[in-house]
């Protein structure tokens, strides 16, 4: 057992220390770090509530200790009346009644029929499945923000390797410039724009690695694995299309919040509770002075019913509202993710669509360049043309790269709305 909870423990430094190859390992590590570990806590404490909802309709027992001081004998137990006429009859026998009394016992309570607790408990019941819905969305929305996060590593990645492209080229047509300059046949200008190019390209690849920090710093808060380079990731399944899963959270709230409100009004009716107890009794008989002990046990059934009780009116009320509000609440969420749905299915489709045509303009694009380069040093195309060129180029290897993270993110909400498993739509 101490193996594994030390492997437990190690896990996600070990994640660190090893090179992270695909999402698996990634998304394996979200669900043993402190993010995900709330969520079962939380489901723990549901538990621990509906639990003491439950311990109410266990009998409650306690002991007890007790002196009873009275400025005339009082009576240590009741006396039936013939026992008293025997003891008034022979003055040896000790009348127990005294002036301090001395009582050790026990005490017991339980309720026989309370309706309120009943509810109240399929009421805890409902909070424990809202809690473990809710972790089971909490960790399908870390995942998917895991693989949308990936995915943006991945574009940005992509689109550094066409600017270090485009920087190569670039350097390559300046060799060519420097030739022709140093020959005369071009203007200084000319290297002067070539420079200006390269480095533009030079703070574009900065900023972009300002955002590969970030996007690193995010997974790490999530997984405690400090990436150094998107992980490999496939798509190896889609959607599921059915209930709306992400509202099972707030539709367990909202029938926890109905069996609520029917507990506060429950609290007006007639309930059934069982008292009994047991003491036992010394001192000194007030007659003859005699040292007694005696002991009494008690048992009774009580029948409550509320009358007027003008704080618990109040607190139906409450209850009500709150049920109310949840109501209402899951009313805009269900509008929301509804149309958040339908949305994002218009939108895969569309991706899917633009990832065809922007491949293909990709390689049109880098046709084109190749024509350009050619022209250009042909002196067939001027320097701002041809750079135009380079620009185009990379500007549509960028909307590729964008429309491919575009769409990993998109599944991923999808994902979440119908409640399927990534791990199955993502390897």
């Amino acid at each position: 057992m101490l193996k594994y909870i030390l492997i437990l423990i190690c896990f996600p430094v070990l994640m660190q220390a090893q090179d992270v190859q695909n999402i698996g390992q990634l998304l394996d590590s979200l669900k043993t770090h402190p993010q995900t570990k709330s969520d079962i806590i939380a489901v723990q404490q549901a538990v621990n509530a509906k639990n003491s909802v439950y311990s109410k309709l266990y009998p409650n027992i306690s002991g007890f200790g007790r002196y009873d001081y009275g400025s005339s004998p009082t009576g240590m137990l009741p006396v039936p009346p013939d026992e008293m006429f025997s003891m008034k009859a022979d003055p040896s026998i000790g009348q127990p009644f005294s002036e301090n009394i001395y009582r050790v016992g026990t005490v017991i309570s339980m309720p026989v029929y309370v309706q309120s607790i009943y509810t109240t408990a399929s009421m805890a019941k409902m909070m424990v499945q809202s809690a473990k819905d809710k972790a089971y969305i909490n960790l399908l929305s870390n995942e998917a923000l895991l693989v949308g996060l990936n995915s943006n590593l991945t574009y940005i990645e992509s689109l550094k390797d066409a600017l270090n492209s485009k920087k190569a080229s670039l350097l390559k047509t300046k060799q060519f410039v420097e030739i022709k300059v140093n020959n005369g046949r071009a203007s200084g200008d000319a290297l002067l724009k070539i420079n200006n190019a390269l480095n533009d390209i030079s703070v574009s690849l900065n900023n972009l690695e300002i955002q590969k920090q970030q996007i690193i710093a995010v997974i790490n808060s999530y997984t405690g694995i400090t990436l150094s380079k998107p992980v490999a990731m496939k798509q190896v399944g889609t959607f599921q299309k059915g209930e709306l899963v992400a509202l099972n959270p707030l539709k367990d709230k909202l029938k926890a919040t109905r069996l609520a409100f029917r507990a506060e009004k429950e609290k007006l009716l007639p309930s059934l509770v069982a008292q009994g107890s047991f003491s036992d009794n010394f001192a000194k008989a007030y007659n003859n002075n005699i040292n007694i002990n005696n002991h009494y046990t008690a048992a009774s059934i009580v029948l409550r019913i509320p009358i007027f009780s003008k704080n618990q009116y109040s607190q139906i009320r409450k209850t009500h509202l709150k049920m109310e509000d949840t109501r209402n609440k899951l009313a805009k969420m269900k509008l929301n993710i509804t149309s958040q749905a339908v949305q994002l299915q218009k939108s895969l489709a569309l991706l899917d669509n633009s990832l065809l045509l922007y491949q293909k303009s990709v390689e049109d694009k880098q046709e084109l360049l190749k024509i350009a380069t050619v022209d250009f040093k042909t002196d067939r195309m001027t320097m701002e043309d041809y750079l135009k060129y380079e620009d185009e180029s990379v500007l549509e290897k960028s909307n590729l790269y964008k429309a491919q993270a575009k769409k990993w993110q998109t599944l991923m909400k999808l994902a979440v709305i119908y409640g399927n498993n990534i791990e199955q739509i993502v390897k």
